[in-house]
Order: structure tokens, then C-alpha cells, then sequence
């Protein structure tokens, strides 16, 4: 990430770094990210058990799925309007804010009331872990819009270093209370909302430093923005819903010890979706300042790339499976080995959703991207539905991995009507891996800069809601 100085910074974006380097550097941050988190999965499964897992699984799953449900698409406005019109990023910081407060309030509201009504919404919590829980919900909204917003500007490097701050303060605070014997279901919840409100305040920190700050809101912005962001916005609560949905739904009628050892084996599958994560948000950028060809081609090559790569990755996981759950984790979390497997089946369409779907929203097409991942959607609700009451966490992951096939063929096909494409041209071929390759090889010995990658100018001549 290139710094630029606070004077005219209100008009002027960011300077793109080298894509492959940039990507390789985002995907090693999700890597990291994801071997912290484990190590603080093995940390409290080791001391709390499957039960106790699963206690601590259940209200960060509720935080993650509700905050993210209540961000109504700001996020995916910010980095439209950010990328295309940078004059307007002060507005759009001070709109996040007030945006957070207000539908983190309106979840809290929500949330209380569906728990009042269905008290079985709740599951093994405790009263005083769910409201410390809720609490965070307006700083956990926040994160994302910020998130989006620094991204836009190409600041990579800062996000990536608030990505951390949460796993880094999971696993020294919880190592250090195992070692005395004071880790608690209450310390581990307590220590993950305490990471995220730092890493949500380092964001802020940059937005207001070194970025464009914050100015005064602005209401037909702020009209704009959720006009946009609503159009996504229901597409990423159904991806969202993909990944999280079943773990609530597992908690809450299987219980915390069957929930325990299906987040074990989440954990573990959702080490193949870090790649196209990472991937998705280096290239949104580009994608929203290119013209529609080149954004196509860019978009098609790096989903081939990641197609490939993920293939690999879950053959490898699945062999692995009785490793990584018995061994690292003790014998009685050996019923996640079947349920690892399972989901690493599916990996392959959550690539096709995170990637293509992406691409669609930055290419101004949210809502086909969010009928197409509908569909994965609704296979999910049916089958956890039918499949979690007699089979617990395995009929969660096949639940899951037949609806994320689904919605990767869909997303495909959405891909292919929205922008023109040919359907030929998603298919990996073995040439994409010399191509990256080169491209790895070629960014690592230039210098570090504004360099274009190939095919893509940065004209925003048609970008921006």
C-alpha cells in the first residue's frame, strides 16, 4: 500500500499496489488469521471441552451473522461510490458511523425481542454473555463499513493488520488464562469482543489520520448509498446465512457438545475459503474503476486461478481430516472428521459465490448476484431444516455443501447472463497456473508501485451506483 498525505485527500484515491503481490500479501493475512483462530479453538476445546466450545461457537456465531445482518449493504456502497467519486469518502465515514449506531441499535432491538418470543432462539447462553454479546454489535457493523471504505482506497495493509487483532488477542489472553486455569466460557467471549472493538478502533484511527477523515453527513448520500446497498444487501444475508446459519440452528437443537465438534469442522473448511476472500477484495477495486471487458477478463482468470488451488486444497484437507480434528484436538472430537470432509466438498461453490458474486455487485449487477446465492440460500434453510433434528452437525454439512454447490452453479450461470460471458471461459485450465505463477515472479522483482496489471487502466468511466 502506497501512503498519501492528508491535503487533498478528499478528491484524490489512493495509488493501486501490484495486484498478485497485494493478493498474496491479503491471502497470507487470511492464512494467519486462520491459523490464530485455530490455535484458539484448540486453546478453549482443549480446556472447556466440546460443550464449552460450543458455548463460546454459539454467541460468537450470533454476533458475526447478526452484525453482518444488519449492515443493509452500506459496506458494498462505500467501496462503489469511494473507488469511482473519492471527493465524497468524508461523508461516506461520518454516514458509517451514524449507519452503525442506528441498525446496531435496531438489531439489538430485534434480537432481544425474537429471544423474548421464541426463547429457544438463545440456546445455552447465559443472560449476561448475551447482552456483553449485543453489546458489540454497533462496533462490529462499523468494522465492515470501514473496512470496505479503507479498501476502496487500496489501504490493504491496514486492513489487513486490523484483520489480526482479534486472533493475536484470542490467543495470548486465552493461552495465558488456560496456563492459570482461569479460561472461562465468560473470559473467551469477553477476550473476542475486546478484539474486535480494538481492531474496530485502529480502523477508525485511519480513517480519521490517514485517510480522508471524517466530514459532515450527508442525507442524499446517505439515500444513495442504502438504495445500492439494499440491492446486495439481500444476497450477502443469504451467503452469510450459508455460513453461520447452521451453526446457530445446531446449537439450538442439538446442543452445545454436538455444536462443539461441528465448529471444529468448520473451522478447519473454512481454511479453503481464504483465498477467494482475499482475492475478491483486491480485485473489487480494479473492478470498479476498469471498463466492463476488462473486468470480465480479470474476473474470470483470477476465479480460474482460485477454482484450481481450491480443488487442490480440499483433496489435501480431506485427507487430513483424522489429523487435524483427533490429533490436535483429542479423541472425542473424532466425530468432526466425517463433517470435515463433507464440507470440504462444497468448497468449490463458496469460491464461485464469494468471486463471481463480487464481481457482479462491483460491475453494478447486486441484485443478480443476490437471486443467484438466494438459491444456495433456500437449499440451506430446507435442508438444515430436514437434515439437522435426526443428524446433528453431519446433516449440517451436507446441508451445506449441496447448497453451496448449488449456489456456485447458479452464480455461474448469473456471471455468464449479467456481463456476456461464455460459461467455457470459467473452466480452470492448467495455463492459468503458469500465468499466476509468472505474474508472482514478475511483481516480486519490481518495486513496489502503481503498477497496472495487464488488461485492467482504472477507468472509472462506468463504474459507481
Amino acid at each position: 500500500m502506497v501512503e498519501h498525505s492528508r491535503e487533498g485527500s478528499e478528491t484524490r484515491a489512493g495509488v493501486r499496489s501490484p495486484f498478485v503481490r497485494t493478493s498474496i500479501l491479503t491471502f497470507g493475512t487470511n492464512v494467519a488469521f486462520a491459523t490464530l483462530s485455530l490455535v484458539n479453538v484448540l486453546v478453549v476445546s482443549r480446556v472447556l471441552g466440546p460443550t464449552g466450545r460450543g458455548d463460546v461457537a454459539f454467541l460468537t456465531a450470533i454476533a458475526w451473522f447478526t452484525s453482518n445482518l444488519a449492515t443493509f449493504g452500506v459496506q458494498e456502497a462505500n467501496v462503489n461510490i469511494a473507488g469511482a467519486e473519492p471527493k465524497l469518502r468524508r461523508s461516506l465515514a461520518t454516514n458509517s458511523v451514524l449507519f452503525a449506531l442506528s441498525f446496531g441499535l435496531l438489531a439489538i432491538a430485534v434480537i432481544v425481542l425474537l429471544i423474548a418470543v421464541v426463547p429457544a432462539v438463545a440456546g445455552p447462553s447465559t443472560e449476561g454473555l448475551r447482552w456483553l454479546t449485543f453489546g458489540s454489535l454497533p462496533v462490529l457493523i462499523l468494522a465492515v463499513y470501514l473496512r470496505f471504505l479503507i479498501q476502496a482506497d487500496y489501504g490493504f495493509g491496514l486492513t489487513n493488520t486490523a484483520m489480526l487483532v482479534g486472533p493475536v488477542a484470542n490467543v495470548v489472553v486465552n493461552g495465558l488464562l488456560a496456563a492459570v486455569g482461569l479460561l472461562s466460557v465468560a473470559t473467551a467471549v469477553s477476550t473476542w469482543v475486546g478484539g474486535q472493538m480494538v481492531a474496530t478502533a485502529i480502523l477508525v484511527w485511519y480513517v480519521s489520520v490517514r485517510l480522508a477523515g471524517f466530514g459532515r453527513p450527508s442525507l442524499p448520500l446517505a439515500r444513495r448509498t442504502l438504495a445500492f446497498g439494499v440491492k446486495s444487501h439481500a444476497g450477502r444475508i443469504m451467503l452469510l446465512g450459508n455460513y453461520r446459519l447452521d451453526q446457530w440452528i445446531v446449537g439450538a437443537v442439538s446442543g452445545a457438545r454436538e455444536l462443539g465438534l461441528y465448529s471444529v469442522a468448520v473451522a478447519w473448511a473454512e481454511a479453503l475459503w481464504h483465498l477467494p476472500t482475499a482475492l475478491s477484495a483486491v480485485q473489487r477495486p480494479d473492478l470498479v474503476r476498469s471498463s466492463k471487458r476488462e473486468a470480465v477478463r480479470l474476473a474470470e482468470r483470477v476465479f480460474r486461478v482460485s477454482a484450481l488451488a481450491t480443488i487442490l486444497f480440499a483433496a489435501v484437507l480431506a485427507l487430513a481430516a483424522p489429523i487435524l480434528c483427533v490429533w490436535f484436538f483429542g479423541s472425542s472430537f473424532r466425530g468432526a472428521v466425517g463433517e470435515l470432509r463433507i464440507l470440504a466438498i462444497g468448497a468449490l461453490g463458496v469460491v464461485a459465490m464469494k468471486q463471481l458474486g463480487s464481481a457482479l455487485t462491483a460491475r453494478q449487477r447486486p441484485t443478480l448476484a443476490s437471486a443467484a446465492i438466494g438459491v444456495s440460500f433456500v437449499c440451506t434453510v430446507i435442508l438444515d431444516i430436514v437434515l439437522i433434528p435426526p443428524y446433528g452437525g453431519t446433516g449440517a454439512a451436507i446441508a451445506s455443501s449441496l447448497a453451496y454447490t448449488a449456489g456456485g452453479i447458479a452464480i455461474g450461470f448469473a456471471f455468464y447472463r449479467g456481463l456476456g460471458t461464455r460459461p467455457r471461459d470459467l473452466v480452470p485450465l492448467p495455463s492459468d497456473v503458469a500465468w499466476f505463477w509468472r505474474k508472482i515472479t514478475e511483481r516480486f522483482r519490481q518495486r513496489p508501485g502503481g503498477e497496472e496489471l495487464p488488461g485492467v487502466t482504472g477507468s472509472a468511466a462506468d463504474s459507481g451506483p
